[in-house]
């Protein structure tokens, strides 16, 4: 890094991107609806290579609680059943040799909460990967001051930008993770 603004760009682009990859994964946590976010992800071993579903298939929500998987190749179905099993999801895949349908049960309070206890562990992984982008930001900054490039005036500046920086994505994180909570716990 050669200047103060190239940090802070590399700093809000990196903590941008952490946002935008929280928000995948809690599209991939299941609520009381059917979204094709929840298996699109799933690793199918197809002909000893790992694909994620959305590769090997078209994925559907034809009703509120229903998933249909319409394999490009039919001999993947019996792949992409027991793929789906493995990933733990909470759901049953049937195989009807044409189409995999993924019906979603309601979930009941026990799964709620603890589905709520996931999307806070994703989210405080996400705000530790923020911080060490802070910290790495700081270095930087401090290295850029040492190597005399910028004064301590800029430094500190720099050093105050990129808090605010990280404020505002921790802000940005809880909201997330407040609107999935709720998002999980509507019945």
């Amino acid at each position: 890094m050669e200047s103060i603004e190239e940090v802070l760009l590399d700093c809000e682009d990196k903590m941008e991107k952490s946002i935008a990859f929280l928000q995948e994964q809690f599209s991939g946590i299941r609520t009381g609806k059917a979204s094709p976010a929840l298996v699109e992800n799933v690793q199918i071993p197809y002909y000893g290579t790992p694909t994620r579903l959305r590769e090997l298939a078209n994925i559907a929500t034809p009703e509120p609680r229903l998933i249909v998987i319409n394999a490009y190749d039919p001999t993947a179905l019996g792949e992409i059943e027991k793929a789906i099993l493995a990933a733990n999801l909470g759901v049953t895949p049937m195989n009807d040799g044409r189409v995999v349908r993924v019906p979603i049960p309601e979930l009941n309070e026990e799964r709620r909460t603890e589905l709520g206890k996931v999307a806070r562990r994703m989210s405080e992984d996400t705000r530790v990967a923020v911080r060490n982008i802070r910290r790495e930001a700081n270095d930087q900054a401090k290295a850029l001051q040492k190597s005399s490039t910028i004064t301590e005036d800029d430094r500190d500046n720099c050093l105050k930008e990129v808090q605010k920086l990280t404020d505002d994505t921790i802000k940005a994180i809880d909201d997330g993770l407040k609107a999935k909570e709720i998002e999980i716990m509507e019945v």
